[in-house]
């Protein structure tokens, strides 16, 4: 870091993502500044880079990471070339804010967890933006409270808009549902042993062959029941909502009750178009916490451990998805260092 603290920041991937975090650093939150940017597509790189001063662009990011300046790393490039882009971060000792997935599989993801634990600290918070939310660290001080009881059920609801033509029935799991998992685990503060997928007759208007949409269903090792509504072409915006349902009540979030207006015949407020602008503020608090807690030289947040977790529920929704029956959540019990 700089004489002044200022932690130099590697932002791996200048797509949506990466570059809406270049624009974070810069523009939004203190104490960091954008030191490289890496893509493949070394144009767009180079245009991202020159957004941030003293940036440098590189299309390698073992490169970028071996730039002076340089502290940290933020890994906002497509899942499968997350475990190269961790492994060359832990080669250097670098923290990193990771962005879900940690890895697309277990496999790869079980390889992360044992380099990090080779290093003896922790290093990864993975990028599960929700538990930044305002509305859903509000339902989470509500739970933990216990004045509701204990968590019986929770009702989730996951909408979009509508997705990419390359979206698959797979990705309505692993980059869609993937969400509510961790949500569910940090929420509950339990594990998901087992999934089950039910799928209505789909929608007319959503794009063929997706089945869109679907009931995902939850249970954990506290006997508590989830299930999640995803609708990925709902087409009237993006809606994240999530209702517990405990012994002496319940706690419901993402109703979006901001401002009301009465029209002549109409009345109501706005939806978020997608999952940017619903969670932008949660984004900024998350990436944040990740630079005050990694200038004080410790690491918060979401581990890799739930990052590897994530996946292998994934995993399981993605066979519960073809079979159509329960499937048990296959993973290695929690490793001491994560506790």
């Amino acid at each position: 870091m700089t004489q002044q603290g200022t932690l130099g920041v590697a932002v791996i991937g200048t797509g949506k993502m990466g570059a809406d975090h270049v624009r974070r650093i810069n523009d939004v939150i203190s104490g960091a500044r954008v030191a490289a940017v890496v893509d493949i597509d070394e144009a767009r790189a180079k245009a991202v880079a020159d957004t941030a001063d003293g940036c440098q662009a590189f299309t390698d990011p073992a490169a970028a990471m071996a730039a002076p300046g340089v502290d940290a790393v933020l890994i906002a490039s497509p899942g499968p070339a997350h475990e190269a882009a961790l492994l060359s971060a832990f080669e250097r000792d670098l923290p990193v804010l990771c962005e879900k997935p940690l890895t697309p599989d277990s496999a790869s993801a079980l390889r992360v967890l044992e380099a990090e634990q080779r290093l003896g600290h922790r290093r990864v918070q993975v990028g599960f933006m929700r538990r930044y939310d305002t509305e859903f660290m509000q339902l989470k001080a509500v739970l933990d409270g216990g004045e509701l009881g204990r968590p019986l059920l929770l009702h989730c609801r996951h909408r979009n808009a509508s997705v990419h033509s390359y979206f698959t029935n797979e990705m309505m799991i692993s980059d869609s549902v993937v969400h509510e998992m961790d949500q569910s685990r940090w929420l509950l503060e339990q594990e998901i042993v087992a999934v089950t997928v039910l799928k209505p007759a789909p929608s007319s208007l959503s794009p063929e062959p997706l089945s869109d949409p679907q009931l995902v269903i939850f249970e954990t090792t506290g006997g508590a029941i989830v299930n999640v509504e995803i609708f990925a072409t709902c087409g009237f915006g993006y809606q994240v909502q999530a209702e517990a349902v405990c012994e002496r009540g319940t706690a419901r979030v993402g109703d979006a009750h901001g401002m009301l207006v009465n029209r002549p015949g109409t009345w109501g407020g706005e939806i978020a178009p997608d999952f940017v602008a619903r969670f932008a503020e949660a984004y900024d608090r998350e990436v944040q916490s990740w630079v005050n807690a990694t200038r004080r030289g410790e690491v918060e947040g979401p581990s890799a451990w739930d990052g590897y977790a994530a996946t292998a529920v994934s995993e399981a929704g993605i066979r519960a998805q073809a079979t159509g029956g329960r499937t048990a959540v296959e993973m290695i019990e929690r490793p001491a260092f994560y506790n």
